[in-house]
């Protein structure tokens, strides 16, 4: 068990959980972000990275990525610590109202203690969509993986990769020298990823070093959670049971508010409710911000979000420095945060 703990634990690293981080860090409070994406971004980096955004204040037109890369910049004097890859599944509640102290833990089997919570998850957390393979619970985490977390697991093992997106082929020449045999089903001979990875693939597939299938897979076959073996049905019709000790599927992404459907924060369809001069949960020291939020008048606009940060960082001032008065200072004026942002 890995535990660690922070002031503030951010679940959701997109631009609103970054520019929280901002916010946050002008008030000398230290922050760690958790994010089931495996790169900071949220949306903007993994939906619509060039997709351009026209109302950013000051940036007649930016795109997802840039916005992101530009949020990572400016945040870089805070030294925020990133969790990525992983999602949050439990909250403790330790402290009292007056005095909130809480605990997520990670699927990643880590703990993080912290005084204050911000919920910035967009619409929920992006979870993998699943094949629809009977008895298939069975086997995840133990030979059925949706993403990777130790390359090692996969050392002298049969390998087999599902889909024809960039995850699926980068993990196709990643594992490639690691795995005793790297298999690659599709359903199509066509791919949705960068030509480089498809060629590479491809003269691995001419060199015999790896084999592809056009087919897909329709039964598991295996004992207490390990893969023996994969039905597969070939384009022509063709059925057979290939040798496989770990499968996996790369079908995209879905998006679903997961664990924190059961935090008891008195939901409003899917979304959370929260007052508008703190945007704080009916759990105090727990904030939702972003598109997860709703209040009267609620517009899911990013900037919206970077409001709402403000404002919930300035009353996690209250639960994280109980004893301490905060001054309001503007950036262009003051010496003390020119000197935390490295500009004077």
């Amino acid at each position: 068990m890995n535990e660690l703990s922070t002031d503030v634990a951010i679940i959701g690293a997109g631009p609103i959980g970054l520019f929280a981080v901002f916010e946050l860090g002008l008030l000398d409070i230290r922050s760690h972000l958790i994010d089931i994406l495996p790169k900071p971004g949220g949306q903007c980096a993994e939906l619509y990275p060039e997709k351009p955004i026209y109302d950013i204040p000051g940036f007649p037109v930016i795109n997802g990525q840039e916005l992101v890369d530009n949020l990572m910049k400016q945040i870089h004097p805070f030294g925020p610590k990133f969790h990525l890859g992983e999602m949050v599944e439990r909250m403790d509640i330790l402290g009292t109202p007056d005095a909130p102290l809480f605990r997520v833990g990670t699927d990643n089997d880590k703990t993080i203690e912290a005084k204050a919570l911000f919920i910035a998850a967009g619409g929920g957390s992006f979870q993998p969509k699943k094949p629809p393979l009977a008895g298939l619970d069975a086997y995840e985490n133990r030979s059925v993986f949706y993403s990777i977390r130790k390359m090692e697991h996969f050392r002298g093992r049969r390998v087999v990769i599902v889909g024809g997106g960039d995850s699926a082929l980068d993990w196709v020449l990643n594992l490639h020298p690691v795995a005793s045999r790297v298999t690659l089903i599709h359903r199509r001979d066509a791919f949705r990823a960068a030509p480089h990875s498809v060629n590479a693939m491809r003269a691995l597939v001419a060199a015999g070093s790896m084999d592809f299938v056009l087919g897909q897979v329709t039964a598991l076959k295996g004992e207490n959670g390990q893969l023996s073996a994969l039905t597969v049905r070939k384009e022509d019709g063709e059925i057979y049971d290939l040798a496989c000790d770990d499968m996996m599927p790369f079908f995209g992404l879905t998006m679903k508010l997961g664990p924190i459907a059961n935090w008891g924060l008195n939901l409003h369809e899917n979304l959370i409710p929260v007052d508008t001069a703190k945007f704080e949960t009916s759990v105090p020291g727990i904030f939702a911000i972003g598109d997860i939020n709703t209040y009267p008048g609620k517009l899911k606009l990013i900037l919206s979000g970077f409001h709402e940060a403000t404002l919930a960082a300035q009353r996690a001032h209250h639960y994280v420095y109980p004893n301490k008065k905060l001054t309001f200072q503007y950036t262009t004026s003051s010496t003390s945060l020119q000197r935390k942002l490295g500009v004077s």
